[in-house]
């Protein structure tokens, strides 16, 4: 006895199921109503709808007539997923030092959960801070805006770093800038910068006003805080950096370099400082627009970079290791 299919054919029936299938399933409804209003010809429903043989074939097998479900496409998630291997210690760890540095990246973290005794890889870092972020335990923090403006200006005394001029020890290279912050309406303050291009070694100021006299403070500073002499200076062509700023460099014997126009990359290292302190330190803090107060948080940041955070640059050592290692490096070298 054969039985004869009741099913209703083409457009009617489409619009029947339109609110039950979903649109991949009505387009594969739409090649099965094809295949069969024309003789069963596979090859004219493939090239009538660009599709592949090994795709029909695999729906023809699939479609149930009485069960129009059947074209709807099935879940890829595997049957048995893998189990968290990471203890609740160590996740509450590494959820712990997150917070303390919202933007370092596993890498990093690895150095610091090390030094505070979790023996764990890098990719077992990065599926912890997954699983985090998917349960919502941990939150990017919200950024703050900040801009920066540069203006050119020529420079009659200092000179161009030469083509010979070669950087091998710490303090032969600082590179120093300043960056526009605008953390409200109507305020801005001066940042100002200075990487050592061996060692990573930052100092950081903030002022209201970027001026040659508060640039020479800032040299001042800059001495104090280095543990190393400084011995060259790069600067942009901005106006903080000339007259008293130059004139200190002067006074002091220290060799000041000054950018050609529209070179930021020359600076690239002090360049890349600065996103790292606004994406590291104003996006993610709470800091005070009383520049004294600013000033210590500031300091309280530059001692967390220059002596806690891992350089990636340097083998994840910090400044202060790198510093403490090349120095061992040089007496046993001076000794031999």
């Amino acid at each position: 006895m054969q039985i004869k299919s009741t099913r209703i054919r083409g457009d009617k029936r489409l619009g029947r199921i339109a609110g039950e299938l979903s649109r991949e399933a009505r387009v594969r409804l739409q090649w099965m109503d094809y295949y069969e209003a024309h003789g069963h010809n596979v090859t004219l429903t493939c090239r009538h709808f660009g599709i592949s043989r090994q795709t029909f074939y695999r729906w023809r097998r699939r479609y149930e007539p009485r069960r129009l479900g059947s074209l709807e496409g099935r879940s890829h998630r595997p049957k048995r997923l893998r189990r968290p291997t990471w203890t609740q210690e160590l996740g509450l760890a590494v959820l712990h030092v997150r917070e303390q540095h919202p933007r370092l990246g596993k890498e990093k973290l690895v150095v610091l959960l090390r030094q505070n005794g979790h023996a764990v890889s890098t990719s077992m870092v990065g599926r912890i801070l997954s699983s985090l972020k998917g349960r919502e335990v941990l939150r990017e923090p919200v950024g703050r805006a900040v801009s920066a403006r540069r203006r050119p200006w020529r420079r009659p005394y200092a000179v161009r770093k030469p083509k010979g001029y070669r950087v091998q020890e710490p303090g032969n290279l600082v590179q120093v800038d300043t960056l526009d912050l605008r953390p409200e309406p109507g305020i801005v303050l001066k940042h100002f910068t200075a990487r050592d291009v061996v060692s990573r070694w930052d100092v950081l100021e903030v002022h209201t006003r970027a001026t040659s006299t508060l640039a020479a403070h800032f040299l001042q500073t800059l001495r104090q805080r280095c543990p190393f002499s400084l011995k060259a200076i790069q600067v942009d062509g901005g106006s903080e950096f000339a007259a008293a700023f130059e004139q200190a460099c002067q006074r002091q014997g220290i060799r000041l370099f000054v950018l050609p126009p529209r070179s930021p990359k020359l600076n690239g290292c002090v360049e890349r400082a600065n996103r790292t302190h606004t994406e590291e330190f104003y996006e993610v803090t709470d800091f005070s627009l009383d520049i004294p107060t600013l000033n210590r948080q500031l300091r309280a940041w530059e001692h967390i970079y220059n002596t806690v955070r891992p350089h990636q640059a340097l083998g994840y050592l910090t400044p202060q290791q790198f510093l403490a290692q090349w120095g061992a490096q040089r007496k046993e070298a001076h000794c031999h």
